[in-house]
């Protein structure tokens, strides 16, 4: 086994430390979602944290992790009488991104459960995390529906698994902490309020905490073993601390006053339900045992809230998480409390691996630094001539859905009908690979007619390998969304650019809620160029969109030609993730000879590969030639203009698309 990074070894981060020992101290604060940057020690502070995890006993040959002292009386490997156990290092399970639901929860042996009434159970990774910590790398590419699975294990300390009226339930406690970079994709608000805390990373910008970065790992690669060995004694004294801070917890006592500035703090910022409430209480009660307190201090409400609070007050999922401090010092004053944390004295990170950071350190979502703003680096560049600057986008709005027709078999999301493994049984067939989901009526019908060749001769079903169906299921598939916006003169007029930004800001906040990758294409001057290349981050879309300038000519065919490039790369990476491109413009087409002709011939392309496409035509004053309508028909699409966009107007834009696409199919 390899020798982890010593925990007390990293350098800086001081928020991300002490979230994970807070942890550490109650696990009941409810786990840490780490957000930020890579190359941030995400990961190598989150595999140390297991090192200094106090010992567990458990029951000798239990694979559930059972406590001697209180097994559980549910243990599928049970029953186990209270007694003397073996002493074992606390686990680090890690979480891979493609892991399937069997892997996460266990899987039971269907083919001895209907023919031997036997609970064949193999554990999964939630029982091995049990009374450990499990890390969820990248946990904002990770499926939904195994992201709800585990957040209620870890809500409910169980996890169950249930197939075909056969059910286990085993106990599942554990420390769980994910990290994520916000540029591949934010996870959903709701997903995001059942962490705990999360905090905020960024590379240091000073060149002496940089220079003592490279240092350590440079030692650290060149003798593991003496490097931790230098810091054995610092990790020796973290760890009797969260000993002593654990057993400290049961004393400490959260009055009235704090309870009162928790609950101000939390109406304050607005933040949903009651969750918040609950996690900076026990978050709070965790600091003060880990200062060796009995008593709840401002600071440690104040602490507290910058801990839990700042994903929770996202608006929208444009949002950048943050506090207000100043905010939030005024509203701790207000309800009692002296709202200052100047100093952290004898208990901070220095040395010992966490403690509230100093003033002039990164606090838990202030430190925006890896968010780019409209016109730092990342923005399309300028090309053409008669550039404008650019301008904000309208109220954004609540779209009807567009779809792609047929039946899809890409990544599970909420957009196009696709056959997934979670969704309304449609139909059975034989399994290939693994069986994962069962369909009980066929697999009965499919042994019947062999029992007495079997000889059967008692009650119960004679059944084998081969007369096993998995279930055919239908639900949604997230799409590739490509936005293809005309950004040039004709479209430079301020209000209606403005509306223009709104119309694809409202697609883009849908194409959040519905799990779609998302990709931009804007055209003007004399070319067009991928302002933004597929991602699940929906964010820096919004941020290119927002930072877009307009003006010069329209080359409307380049932007088709480009928007087809990018298609036919994108079907190389994600060949099951169908698409659906949405064209921004007003039809117009300049620069060259016969431009719309050229742009006719372009739009073929993608007709020709039955790409679904929707023009959405930004035309307007009294006089209108028709072109984004032609447009459409050229794409063998539907054209919608920004008024019918909205949800309350385009009731009939979904069967509009499909039917255009049947209609063009049968044409073809």
């Amino acid at each position: 086994m390899s020798t982890p990074f010593p925990f007390t070894a990293v350098v800086g981060q001081d928020d991300l430390r002490l979230a994970l020992l807070l942890n550490a101290v109650s696990p009941a604060v409810g786990g840490v979602l780490v957000r930020g940057e890579k190359g941030t020690a995400k990961s190598t502070a989150v595999r140390a944290l297991s090192a200094l995890l106090p010992e567990v006993d458990v029951v000798p040959g239990c694979r559930f992790s059972c406590d001697p002292a209180a097994p559980d009386p549910r243990c599928p490997d049970g029953p186990h009488e209270a007694g003397a156990g073996t002493r074992r290092p606390a686990r680090m399970v890690e979480l891979p991104v493609g892991a399937s639901e069997d892997r996460l929860v266990g899987a039971l042996d269907i083919e001895r459960a209907l023919a031997e009434g036997v609970k064949a159970f193999e554990p999964g990774l939630l029982a091995d995390a049990h009374r450990g910590i499990l890390y969820v790398d990248e946990v904002n590419l990770l499926h939904d529906h195994l992201v709800d699975l585990l957040l209620d294990a870890a809500a409910m300390g169980a996890s169950y698994v249930e197939r075909e009226g056969v059910s286990v339930r085993h106990a599942a406690r554990f420390l769980l902490v994910g990290t994520m970079n916000p540029e591949e994709g934010e996870l959903r608000p709701q997903l995001l309020d059942r962490f705990g805390l999360t905090v905020e990373v960024s590379a240091s910008r000073e060149p002496d905490q940089r220079v003592e970065v490279v240092r350590r790992r440079l030692a650290y690669d060149d003798d593991p073993e003496g490097f931790a060995a230098r810091w054995a004694e610092e990790e020796a004294a973290v760890r009797a601390r969260i000993a002593a801070a654990r057993e400290l917890l049961p004393s400490v006592r959260l009055g009235d006053g704090a309870l009162r500035q928790i609950a101000a703090t939390c109406a304050a910022f607005e933040v949903d339900g009651m969750r918040a409430d609950i996690v900076m209480a026990r978050t709070a009660t965790a600091l003060a045992a880990w200062a060796g307190r009995t008593d709840v201090l401002a600071e440690d409400v104040r602490q507290a809230a910058l801990l839990a609070l700042p994903h929770r007050r996202r608006r929208n999922p444009f949002d950048a998480p943050g506090l207000d401090e100043d905010k939030l010092d005024e509203t701790l004053e207000q309800s009692g409390g002296t709202g200052e944390d100047d100093d952290p004295g004898p208990d901070g990170p220095g040395g010992g691996g966490g403690g509230p950071a100093p003033d002039d350190g990164p606090q838990a979502g202030g430190d925006t630094a890896a968010r780019p703003e409209a016109g730092e680096s990342g923005q399309p560049r300028s090309s053409g001539s008669g550039e404008q600057q650019a301008v904000g986008a309208g109220e954004p709005f609540r779209t009807k859905v567009l779809t792609v027709p047929g039946l899809g078999d890409g990544a599970a999301g909420r957009r196009s009908r696709a056959r997934t493994e979670h969704g309304r049984t449609t139909g059975a067939h034989r399994p290939r690979g693994g069986l994962t989901k069962l369909h009980l009526a066929a697999t009965v019908r499919a042994a019947a007619p062999h029992q007495r060749a079997r000889g059967r001769s008692g009650p119960g079903l004679v059944v084998r390998r081969d007369d096993l169906r998995q279930a055919t299921r239908e639900g949604r598939e997230g799409n590739l969304v490509l936005f293809v916006v005309d950004a040039s003169g004709s479209m430079a007029a301020r209000q209606r650019m403005g509306a223009v930004k709104g119309a694809v800001l409202s697609l883009l906040l849908d194409a959040y809620q519905r799990r779609d990758k998302v990709g931009l294409v804007t055209f003007r001057g004399a070319s067009a160029e991928v302002a933004l290349p597929p991602t699940s981050s929906v964010d820096a879309a919004a941020v290119r969109l927002r930072s877009l300038p307009t003006g010069g000519r329209t080359p409307l065919a380049a932007g088709l030609l480009k928007a087809h490039d990018v298609l036919r790369v994108e079907r190389l990476r994600d060949p099951a993730r169908r698409a659906l491109v949405v064209v921004v413009t007003d039809g117009r087409a300049t620069g060259g000879a016969e431009p719309l002709a050229l742009a006719g011939r372009a739009a073929g392309l993608l007709a020709a590969e039955s790409v679904a496409s929707v023009v959405v035509d930004c035309e307007s004053g009294p006089v209108r030639l028709g072109l984004a309508g032609r447009l459409a028909e050229e794409l063998g699409g539907t054209a919608v203009t920004l008024d019918e966009l909205r949800a309350d107007s385009i009731a009939g834009l979904v069967r509009d698309v499909q039917g255009t696409q049947r209609t063009a199919r049968r044409a073809a």
